[in-house]
């Protein structure tokens, strides 16, 4: 099949869906792999690279008019022009932009949005979520470290001793318990919460603490679990007891990183203007959840800005400014997806009896799968 791989135009965007390794793979299966020229060289992957791999250099234009195009984000109104009807698309698509997918629709792409793969053990290969939120919450950490005018670990100097910096993060999915581990190389002390009571393990063995707020009611206990990995909305009368005891501890942190995401919803607030007041100056808040919004009113997406002497860090691409290594298990995830659609016994296909498949199909012949 011939596999088109076009140079990512969204602003701040610098991964790249093939690597030379999976272009390597991908040749080895016998299909013909087209890069943008320029495509990877964001993320160290040279056109020489490329060609060393076995893959094509080519234009704009080529990348896109092949069979398969493999892409980060959705293409845009002009690259979807260049893309004939009954291409296949496989990318990061962002599955409640119903704008974006009536668009794919209605240009007769056959659409894959990784995003929407199930959290279960046999798509944890392809899972693109826990891929690139795992290096987001190693690179929150080293911001937080670089925008801190102190250091992490306690030192005890002939000058005197310095104190170690205290790290609250809130929301522990991957990319909290990656910034939780990060901090703790760093030398920090580290505290953390979550809606869900089963993450307290995995919170203390990478050697934190965990925030506690009881659970008094039947509605508070089935939300705290959750659905498939994810966090469901909390009832106001746990938030109000969280609250509390998050302001405790914001209140005496250095650092603060907010990961919390309820997936089509926008970003729970889980760090007051009344909290960052408290915050001593030179504290640092980097909010993970800046894309949907942010954890904090204060945070503008996009932006790094200084409120009540408190640095805000806003990124909303943060595995864009680790681009090899994102791109690197991105495209390994997207090789994994595609052994369910290329099979070695015949060309393209889409299995609807497959669960992460059906799952993952946005748009066909130009309807909207999703619902």
């Amino acid at each position: 099949m011939l596999i088109g791989v076009p140079l990512e135009t969204a602003a701040g965007e610098t991964r790249v869906a093939v690597t030379p390794e999976t272009a390597k793979k991908l040749k080895a299966q016998g299909h013909e792999v087209r890069v943008q020229s320029g495509a990877g060289l964001a993320a160290s992957a040279t056109d020489e690279a490329y060609v060393a791999a076995g893959a094509d250099i080519t234009d704009r234009a080529g990348a896109f008019s092949a069979d398969l195009v493999l892409k980060v984000r959705s293409p845009s109104a002009d690259e979807l022009a260049l893309m004939k009807p009954g291409t296949a698309l496989v990318g990061m698509l962002n599955p409640f932009d119903r704008d974006n997918l009536a668009a794919l629709a209605t240009a007769g792409i056959t659409s894959f949005a990784l995003e929407a793969a199930p959290r279960t053990t046999r798509a944890q290969s392809m899972d693109v979520l826990s891929s690139q939120a795992n290096i987001a919450g190693y690179k929150a950490v080293m911001i937080a470290a670089d925008k801190y005018q102190r250091l992490f670990p306690m030192l005890m100097t002939a000058a005197g001793t310095i104190k170690a910096a205290r790290v609250v993060v809130l929301g522990v999915g991957v990319a909290g318990l990656q910034a939780i581990a990060t901090a703790k190389r760093l030398g920090a002390v580290i505290e953390a919460s979550d809606v869900r009571p089963a993450v307290k393990e995995q919170v203390e063995s990478l050697g934190a603490k965990f925030i506690d707020v009881s659970y008094d009611t039947p509605e508070e206990k089935e939300a705290a679990q959750g659905v498939g990995g994810y966090a469901k909305p909390m009832p106001q009368s746990w938030l109000d007891r969280q609250k509390v005891e998050v302001a405790k501890r914001v209140a005496q942190a250095d650092i603060v990183i907010t990961t919390a995401l309820i997936p089509g919803r926008p970003a729970p607030v889980l760090v007051t203007e009344d909290m960052v007041r408290s915050m001593k100056p030179g504290s640092v808040i980097v909010d993970l959840a800046a894309p949907a919004g942010g954890n904090c009113p204060l945070t503008v997406p996009g932006r790094t800005v200084v409120q009540h002497g408190v640095t805000l860090v806003g990124e909303t691409n943060l595995p864009a400014l680790v681009a090899a290594d994102s791109s690197s298990l991105y495209a390994r995830n997207v090789l994994d997806f595609l052994k369910l659609v290329l099979p070695k016994e015949g060309g393209f296909q889409v299995p609807m009896d497959d669960d992460i498949v059906a799952a993952c199909l946005m748009t066909q012949a130009g309807d909207i799968k999703r619902k």
